[in-house]
């Protein structure tokens, strides 16, 4: 196998945390019954998932409101309160984004699922993602993981080879829709275990 040269992170869960948990289960007073009915069917994760591809979050939110009028003042605080639900970083995670940067054997890049109108908040809050050569987001590009086009735009974007890169990603859709250019691919679950598969791979820290 070809030797390893260039490492792409996912962000959110595997280096920053965020759940719209941190709004609605106040919002529900600590029901988590009914939050989680609300997030999976009025403001559910495939809808979130339109936005991140590009779809403008004011249209989204109107469109979603037409749909469930009883439920507007929750579905305006979505988008209205996102800065809410924008966690911490994963410390353990990024010490090893760092000792990876520090490496300086490895091209080191970023492909997110994220809205192109919140990611200027994570840019702010997070001053470490100006580690990363290049970061891509989804919502910039009207393209999102796992689907083939947008693997592809990062490797041509950056004139990576798919063979000699590796991605992490907490999701097994996306890390299987990399596997399909021939990607590498470690399916993210905590720092430890991505240090041990790092390890296993021969990627030093």
């Amino acid at each position: 196998m070809a030797q390893i040269n260039t490492i792409i992170f996912d962000l959110g869960g595997v280096l920053i945390d965020w759940s719209p948990e941190y709004v609605f289960l106040k919002e529900f007073r600590g029901n988590r019954e009914k939050m989680d009915w609300f997030l999976n069917e009025i403001c559910a994760w495939d809808w979130n998932l339109n936005q991140d591809a590009g779809y403008p979050l004011a249209k989204a939110t109107e469109e979603r409101i037409a749909l469930f009028p009883e439920y507007e003042a929750l579905i305006r605080m979505y988008y209205g309160r996102w800065h809410e639900m924008l966690g911490h970083a994963h410390d353990d995670t990024v010490a090893i984004l760092k000792a990876l940067v520090d490496h300086n054997a490895y091209r080191v890049y970023a492909l997110t699922n994220w809205s192109g109108e919140t990611f200027p908040i994570a840019r702010q809050r997070f001053p470490w993602l100006q580690w990363f050569e290049g970061i891509l987001v989804s919502g910039e590009e009207g393209l999102r993981k796992p689907h083939r086009e947008i693997y592809e735009l990062m490797l041509d974007r950056y004139q990576i080879a798919p063979h000699e890169a590796l991605f992490i990603d907490d999701s097994l859709k996306n890390i299987e829709g990399a596997e399909a250019l021939g990607i590498r691919g470690i399916h993210f679950k905590d720092a430890a275990q991505l240090q041990q598969a790092l390890h296993a791979m021969g990627i030093s820290l």
